[in-house]
C-alpha cells in the first residue's frame, strides 16, 4: 500500500471549537476581580482563596489556567499579572477595557447560542426577538445595563480615540462634534490632546448623565458639552468635524446612506467626516474582529452590518465627499476620512 499523506491537524479546530472555556476562564477571573487583586500585590494560592473567597477544590486549577492563558505569570508559588493583564484588567487603572469583557459576559454572551436561529431567520436575538424595544431603548430603561453598556465603549474605544487625537490634522480646526458619543470619551481626549478645540457630544437624552459624569472627571467641561437628539430627526451639531465611531454598523444600507448624507448637508465646505469602525479587511477574509462584529450587529439590531473601508469610501463619494482616504487605527479599527 501506498504511504498515504498525513492528516493535518485537528488542534486549530478543536481550540476554535473549545473556546468558551478560555473565554469564560477570563471572564470569571475578571467577575472575581483577581486581576485588580494583583494589581495589589503578588500572592499565594492560600492568599488568593483567602481574599476572593475562592474554594480550594479548583483554585488551584483555576489560576494555573489563567497562566497557561498568558493573563497571570507564577513563580516560586506566588502569582502576578502579566504585563497586558496588568495593564487592562486591574480596575484601578485607567487603561482598564474589563467593563468591555463584562458587557460580552452578561450580555452577548447568551445572544451568540442563538447565532444559528440568527443565520436562518436573519433576525435579532436579543430584547427585540421577543417584541421588546429597541437595543438603545432597552439600555436606557435600565440604568445600570446603560452604564456597563456606555463603560464598555469607552474601553472598546480608548486606543482608538488616542489614535485619532494624533493621526488626524486637528490644527487646522475649532470645533468639532461626536455623533453618537456615549461616555465621551473622544471628545475628553481630544480636548486633552488640542486645546485649541471645543467639542459637542451628541446622542439620545438618556446618554446625558453618563456623559456629564466621565467629562468632569477629566476637567473639560469648560470645553466639551452635551446636546441631546436623534441624528435620524434632529439637526447634527454645527461644527468643522463630524465624527462618528462605532455608529454606522448598527444600521441597514439604506440608513448608513442616510446618516453620511446627513453629514454632509452639516458641514461647512471644507469640513471633515470621520468614521472608524472595527473596519472589514477590502478581501474580506483576514480582519476576523471587523467579521464577527457584523455577526454581532446581527444578533443584536434589525438591519445592521459592518463595511469594507472601500466601501465606506464609495458612500462617502456618493453623497458628495471628497478627498476619502483610509488610515488604520489600533487594533482591528480602520479610519475614513472625508471632506466636504
Amino acid at each position: 500500500m501506498r504511504d498515504r499523506a498525513p492528516l493535518p491537524s485537528p488542534e486549530y479546530i478543536l481550540d476554535v471549537g473549545t473556546s468558551f472555556r478560555a473565554a469564560k476562564t477570563l471572564l470569571a477571573a475578571i467577575e472575581l476581580d483577581v486581576f485588580t487583586a494583583l494589581g495589589e500585590a503578588p500572592a499565594t494560592l492560600a492568599e488568593l482563596e483567602a481574599k476572593l473567597g475562592l474554594h480550594p477544590r479548583s483554585s488551584r486549577d483555576f489560576l494555573d489556567a489563567l497562566v497557561a492563558l498568558g493573563f497571570l505569570g507564577r513563580s516560586d508559588g506566588v502569582y502576578e499579572n502579566t504585563p497586558p493583564a496588568a495593564v487592562y484588567l486591574d480596575r484601578k487603572r485607567d487603561t482598564c477595557i474589563a467593563a468591555l469583557l463584562e458587557m460580552a459576559d452578561r450580555r452577548l454572551y447568551r445572544y451568540w447560542d442563538r447565532l444559528p436561529l440568527a443565520l436562518r431567520s436573519g433576525e435579532p436575538q436579543n430584547e427585540l426577538r421577543d417584541g421588546g424595544a429597541t437595543l438603545f431603548d432597552a439600555l436606557a430603561a435600565n440604568p445600570q445595563r446603560h452604564r456597563l453598556f456606555l463603560s464598555a465603549m469607552t474601553a472598546l474605544s480608548r486606543a482608538a480615540h488616542l489614535a485619532i487625537a494624533r493621526k488626524f490634522p486637528w490644527s487646522g480646526a475649532r470645533r468639532f462634534a461626536d455623533i453618537g458619543c456615549a461616555q465621551g470619551d473622544l471628545s475628553v481626549q481630544l480636548a486633552c490632546a488640542h486645546p485649541q478645540l471645543e467639542g459637542i457630544g451628541f446622542d439620545l437624552p438618556a446618554v446625558e448623565p453618563f456623559f456629564a459624569e466621565h467629562v468632569a472627571r477629566y476637567a473639560v467641561g469648560d470645553r466639551v458639552r452635551f446636546v441631546a437628539g436623534d441624528f435620524f430627526v434632529d439637526p447634527l451639531p454645527d461644527a468643522d468635524v463630524l465624527v462618528m465611531g462605532h455608529v454606522l454598523h448598527d444600521w441597514s444600507l439604506d440608513e448608513k446612506r442616510a446618516l453620511i448624507a446627513r453629514a454632509h448637508e452639516a458641514l461647512p465646505v471644507g469640513g471633515s467626516l470621520v468614521i472608524y469602525e472595527a473596519m472589514i479587511d477590502d478581501a474580506r477574509e483576514s480582519n476576523a474582529q471587523g467579521l464577527l462584529m457584523s455577526l454581532t450587529m446581527l444578533l443584536e439590531t434589525r438591519g445592521g452590518f459592518d463595511y469594507t473601508a472601500a466601501d465606506c469610501i464609495e458612500w462617502l463619494r456618493e453623497a458628495g465627499f471628497r478627498n476619502m482616504r483610509r488610515e488604520r487605527l489600533p487594533g482591528a479599527e480602520t479610519m475614513v476620512i472625508g471632506t466636504r
